[in-house]
C-alpha cells in the first residue's frame, strides 16, 4: 500500500475504534442532552486534536502536540465535573489522580521539546498532510481508550463507595506516578551534563529498568481502572482495556521499541551498552547486582 493509502486506513481505524470504544462505555452513564456522556468526551477528543492539527500542519510544527494531549485529558475531566448533576468521592479522586498526571507530563513534556528544538520523531511525518493527520487522529484514540476506564465510572449512573478496590488502586497510581516522576528527573539531570553528551543512563531508577518512566506510567493507569472496577457494569467492563492498551502501545509500537531500535544503532556496538541491556530489563524495575 501506498503511504497515503495506510495513512487514510490509521484515520479511519481510529475514529472506528473510537466509536466502538464511546457505544461501550456509555452503557449505563449519565445522558446530557440525549447523548451520553462518554460518547461526547471521546468525541471531543478526536475534535480536540482535529482542532490542533490544522495550525500545526501549516506552522510545520509538532511542539504542541504532547501540550495538546495532555490539555485534552484535562479538559475532558473538567467538562465531565461541571455537566454532572452530582459527584461521588470517586468521581473526584480519579478526576484529581487524572488532572496532576495531565499537568506534570504536559509540562514536562512541552518543556523538553522546547529545549530540544523538535521533537525527531515528527521530522518527516509534520510536512505530509494525511501521516500527520493520521498521527494527531491516533492521539485522539489513545486520550479515548487511555482514560475510558476512569471516565467510565465516573460517568457511570451507579456510584459505590471507596473500599479497598480503590484503596488498592490509589497504592497502584501513587507508585506508578512516583517512578515516572523520578525516573523523568533523574534523566533530566543526567542530560544537563555536558560531559553526559550522547551517553545513555545506567544510574538511579535507570539501573533497575531500561525505561523505568514507562514503567511508572503503566502502573498508574493499572491504579486508575483498579479504582473504577467497582462502578462498571456491562459493556462497560470493555473500558478495562486501558492500562492493557497502554501497556501494549509503550511496550510494542511506540515508546520502548523505538527508543530500543535508535540505542541500538547508537551504542549496539559498545560493549557498555550491551552489558547494560543484558543485566537491566527494558521496562519491569529489578534491583541491580550489587557489584
Amino acid at each position: 500500500m501506498s503511504k497515503n493509502t495506510v495513512s487514510l486506513v490509521g484515520i479511519i481505524a481510529a475514529i472506528v475504534l473510537g466509536f466502538g470504544i464511546a457505544v461501550a462505555g456509555s452503557e449505563a452513564g449519565f445522558v446530557y442532552l440525549g447523548w451520553p456522556l462518554f460518547a461526547l468526551c471521546v468525541g471531543s477528543s478526536f475534535l480536540i486534536q482535529w482542532l490542533g492539527f490544522f495550525p500545526a500542519y501549516f506552522l510545520k510544527t509538532e511542539k504542541f502536540f504532547d501540550l495538546f494531549g495532555s490539555l485534552t485529558y484535562s479538559g475532558l475531566v473538567l467538562l465531565v465535573w461541571f455537566l454532572l448533576p452530582e459527584m461521588s468521592p470517586r468521581d473526584y479522586l480519579i478526576g484529581g489522580f487524572v488532572l496532576i498526571w495531565a499537568a506534570r507530563l504536559g509540562q514536562f513534556l512541552f518543556r523538553r521539546v522546547l529545549a530540544a528544538g523538535e521533537d525527531r520523531r515528527f521530522r518527516t511525518m509534520k510536512t505530509d498532510f494525511l501521516q500527520f493527520l493520521m498521527t494527531w487522529s491516533l492521539q485522539g484514540l489513545w486520550v479515548s481508550i487511555t482514560l475510558s476506564a476512569g471516565l467510565a465510572a465516573v460517568t457511570a449512573l451507579a456510584k459505590v463507595p471507596l473500599g479497598l478496590w480503590a484503596l488498592l488502586g490509589s497504592l497502584f497510581w501513587i507508585l506508578g506516578f512516583a517512578i515516572e516522576v523520578i525516573a523523568d528527573h533523574q534523566k533530566s539531570v543526567f542530560r544537563s551534563d555536558p560531559a553526559h553528551r550522547d551517553r545513555f543512563i545506567t544510574s538511579g531508577l535507570w539501573a533497575w529498568s531500561r525505561h523505568p518512566n514507562y514503567f511508572g506510567e503503566i502502573l498508574l493507569w493499572f491504579g486508575i481502572a483498579i479504582i473504577a472496577f467497582p462502578v462498571l457494569k456491562g459493556w462497560q467492563l470493555v473500558t478495562l482495556i486501558s492500562p492493557v492498551f497502554v501497556f501494549v502501545l509503550m511496550n510494542y509500537i511506540s515508546g520502548v521499541r523505538m527508543l530500543e531500535a535508535r540505542a541500538d544503532r547508537k551504542w549496539g556496538q559498545e560493549e557498555d551498552y550491551q552489558a547494560y541491556k543484558m543485566s537491566t530489563p527494558s521496562l519491569w524495575l529489578k534491583p541491580p547486582k550489587s557489584k
